[in-house]
């Protein structure tokens, strides 16, 4: 028993430890966004003024693939720009094999008629999937520039003319912009997923670029050189994550991104829990895909040690699930066996330092920052509310993104299952009956259940042996685990 116990905390401290350094890598960019707000140099919108004459070239690219509800909207959208027709192109990178392809034609014929440069680009096979349309389309754009889009983005009228100034700078190769949230509101699930993604577009993206780190291209909202895109090898498809990829190959060709925290695109977030597993999954498998395809070019390469430390956060940033799983599993047993070790357990809190850092950078990224135009105090509450929550449901996700992370690494092959977008933007608006929604019930879902009796068993095992020390933990991991497998029931389509 002695042996176990020791083997059993050796694996649970060892995930404490990856997971408080990861948690402190995050601080450190935080460091670096706050320091440069307290420079007073935040970045000032550029935008191309009525007397501009130089409009370059840009190819605005559209990869869709069965995109009935929101194709329409996205079209229109993007035919809006602020920007001289005759200086851009648009083209529908269109894999769809419904009711799309029709949809998309009307569209084209409709712009076409209005003297729009617009073309419906399809292929035979989906080959590579959004990659691999990205990489097939890219010889026919036209544009020196490139902007990206995907179908349930609605960027506004003025992006090209905010974003192109930015390629004055012959070393920028992308001009990434913040994401916004159309249906933040429409429910818990999309409430959290905002509080979230929030950290990434303001302390993760203008942390690494205020601290000369690498950055990423978010795949959508964002415009490329094409010479940088060509000079880095092109869109690659042995990735899910092929914007990461391509960004990683870019930087390391010498090419800057630029980031722009003050411009939002808004896009549509998953409105259902199975919509979100699908794209938690793409993001995790895909984010190991690239770090196991880049770590070795990253370490070889003449980024210097601060730069490549930060990179290798970056590339592994999906394996913190894989750490907060075996974290949970792992501390059930200690809560029998840890009496048969001689430790004083008061020297654990030494790892909530990670969780402080945590809690101060999504602070930070929802109460301080002004994405969002309401009162500080409205802002605290909503925090205060939904944190506990959004820490129980990552946690409850983590086997889930586990399984897409081992994949990843093991280099299992599997499709790029995409997020179905359902034009979901208000309360208004219903889920029922709309397709493309799954109905499979697969055995995540149940394993998932039965995670939460096993820690719903730790919290009463805990209090009956008097040992709290998990107690904490092991509710929030109930409650994660109960909310992903109750959620991902509630939201199965039946035939």
């Amino acid at each position: 028993m002695v042996a176990l116990a020791y083997f059993i905390l050796s694996v649970y401290i060892i995930t404490l430890t990856y997971i408080t350094f990861y948690c402190l890598l995050e601080f450190h960019l935080l460091y670096h966004y706050k320091k440069h707000q307290f420079k007073n140099k935040q970045q000032v919108n550029t935008l191309m003024d009525a007397e501009t004459t130089d409009f370059p070239f840009v190819t605005i690219q559209l990869p869709i693939y069965n995109e009935i509800y929101v194709v329409e909207r996205l079209i229109d959208c993007v035919a809006n720009f602020d920007y001289p027709k005759n200086r851009f192109e648009i083209h529908i990178l269109d894999d769809s094999n419904d009711e799309t392809v029709e949809l998309v034609q009307k569209k084209v014929k409709e712009y076409q008629a209005k003297g729009f440069s617009i073309a419906q680009i399809t292929r035979v096979q989906r080959t590579g999937y959004k990659a691999g349309a990205l990489r097939d389309g890219t010889p026919q754009a036209k544009g020196e520039f490139i902007a990206i889009f995907d179908a349930d983005f609605l960027p506004k009228k003025d992006f090209l003319k905010k974003t192109i100034p930015h390629f004055k700078d012959d070393r920028v190769g992308v001009v990434q912009t913040r994401w916004g949230h159309i249906n933040e509101d429409y429910s818990l699930l999309t409430r959290l997923q905002a509080l979230q993604l929030n950290v990434h577009f303001t302390v993760e993206q203008r942390g690494r670029e205020a601290g000369n780190y690498l950055l990423q291209f978010n795949g959508t909202a964002g415009v490329w050189r094409k010479a940088a895109i060509e000079s880095a090898g092109g869109w690659e498809a042995d990735t899910l994550t092929e914007d990461l990829d391509l960004s990683i190959r870019a930087q390391l060709k010498g090419w800057r991104i630029v980031y722009l925290e003050n411009i939002d695109s808004p896009a549509e977030l998953p409105a259902d829990m199975n919509g979100l597993k699908s794209q938690q999954f793409r993001w995790m498998k895909g984010g190991a895909e690239t770090a196991k395809k880049m770590l070795p070019t990253v370490w070889h390469s003449n980024l210097n040690l601060g730069q490549k430390i930060h990179a290798t956060g970056h590339l592994l940033a999906s394996t913190i699930f894989l750490f907060v799983f075996i974290a949970g599993v792992f501390s059930v047993p200690l809560i029998f066996l840890i009496k048969f070790i001689p430790i004083d357990t008061t020297w654990f809190a030494y790892f909530l330092t990670g969780l402080f850092s945590i809690i101060i950078i999504h602070y930070v990224s929802n109460v301080e920052s002004s994405i969002r135009s309401e009162s500080y105090a409205k802002k605290l509450f909503k925090f205060i509310i939904l944190f506990p929550v959004f820490l129980s449901l990552s946690m409850g996700l983590s086997l889930h993104n586990s399984i897409a992370v081992i994949q990843g690494y093991l280099g299992k092959t599997s499709p790029f299952v995409r997020t179905p977008k359902f034009n979901i933007q208000s309360l208004a608006d219903s889920l029922s009956k709309k397709k493309y929604r799954t109905h499979r019930l697969s055995w995540t879902i149940l394993v998932e259940g039965m995670l939460a009796i096993y820690f719903l068993l730790a919290v009463i095992m805990g209090l009956q042996v008097h040992n709290t020390d998990f107690i904490l933990f092991h509710a929030m991991l109930f409650i994660g685990y109960g909310t992903i497998f109750l959620y991902s029931l509630r939201h199965l389509s039946v035939k």
